[in-house]
């Protein structure tokens, strides 16, 4: 009988946050064929030597058709993990072509390779705002608002072409991941509510958002892999927690004076002031997409696969500790063990 951990794996984005936890995953699950893409300027700082050597790499552009056809040979199983994040108005049009674009290329080479399945990484972005008092979940309708982002939009409309992926015969599901947290790059735009919290922001974001640990995310979706699943969505959140909050959390784990109170909302909507005010330039997704209380449901994803998520407290507890690590070592980046 074939061993179904013998079976050919490809990671788009394999040095990402998402995608280089998911291959220390594969590997410790016992995955002996993983093939991963990237790009020839790829830092592989999140997977480091020992990890990295242990797959296949090959480089592959999603705005390049030929290279996903290289990258897809002899391949069964996909995890999409590869995007780009940027909430810069100058990006804007690049946002649109690698998360849209890209993702159309990849549905079409795969229907083309006869793919048996993918997990397809979108975001809680691409789920539609809750009405007041009520937690979005998986069939809330997508709507356009003007303070929703680019960076969004393509989430939205990738996820569109993953469906049409479906509707054409491919077995394909989808996850919807919160905020991501963890240990990783300290620069990226997900992680510099600790680089507030170190450098004793005064002021915070207002809002609300669903959080979620990065190696619950990796851990899920190789559990929806596994699984029967096919044509579902699911939103990857451990716990609703309003800014403030966490961040009079991270404060506390790092030994440092919490925010008093969120910023007005006057001041929000003057980015350039905010920044100002803060030690850290904000994104416009921690200025704008969590400045609403956006509360998640996180029911499917629990009961489809008997799935606990670890506990927000715990993972800022342990994602504070790393951060003080990477300071004291003046590094950028480390990661949690697996």
């Amino acid at each position: 009988m074939n061993n179904p951990r013998d079976t050919p794996v490809l990671v788009t984005g394999g040095t990402g946050f998402v995608g280089s936890y998911l291959i220390k995953y594969l590997l410790a699950a016992g995955y002996t064929r993983i093939r991963a893409t990237k790009r020839p300027q790829s830092n592989m700082a999140l997977l480091g030597p020992h990890f990295a050597t242990q797959i296949q790499w090959v480089e592959a552009d999603l705005l390049d058709p030929f290279s996903l056809q290289d990258a897809l040979q002899g391949i069964e199983q996909v995890y999409h993990c590869a995007g780009l994040i940027s909430y810069k108005p100058k990006d804007k049009q690049q946002i649109l072509d690698v998360n849209v674009q890209g993702a159309a290329n990849l549905i079409n080479e795969a229907l083309e390779a006869n793919i048996r399945k993918i997990v397809f990484t979108s975001d809680a972005a691409a789920i539609g705002y809750p009405s007041e008092h009520f937690l979005a979940d998986e069939h809330t309708p997508w709507e356009w608002k003007k303070e929703r982002s680019t960076y969004a939009l393509s989430k939205h409309l990738a996820e569109l072409e993953a469906w049409r992926g479906a509707a054409e015969g491919l077995n394909i599901a989808i996850v919807n991941p919160a905020i991501i947290l963890g240990a990783g790059n300290w620069h990226s735009e997900s992680l510099k509510i600790f680089s507030l919290a170190w450098h004793n922001a005064p002021i915070c974001p207002p809002g609300k958002n669903g959080f979620v640990d990065v190696r619950d995310v990796a851990q899920f979706m190789i559990r929806l892999m596994e699984s029967n699943i096919s044509g579902e969505r699911f939103i990857l959140s451990a716990e609703n927690m309003d800014i403030l909050s966490l961040m009079k959390h991270i404060a506390s784990h790092l030994g440092k004076k919490a925010p008093a109170k969120t910023a007005p909302n006057w001041l929000i909507q003057t980015s350039r002031v905010l920044d100002k005010l803060l030690p850290v330039s904000l994104s416009d997704k921690l200025i704008y997409h969590d400045s609403a209380s956006l509360n998640y449901n996180n029911n499917k994803s629990r009961h489809s696969l008997d799935f606990s998520y670890r506990l927000l407290e715990d993972t800022l507890t342990e994602t504070a500790q790393y951060y003080a690590e990477a300071n004291r070592q003046n590094s950028n980046v480390n990661t949690f063990p697996v």
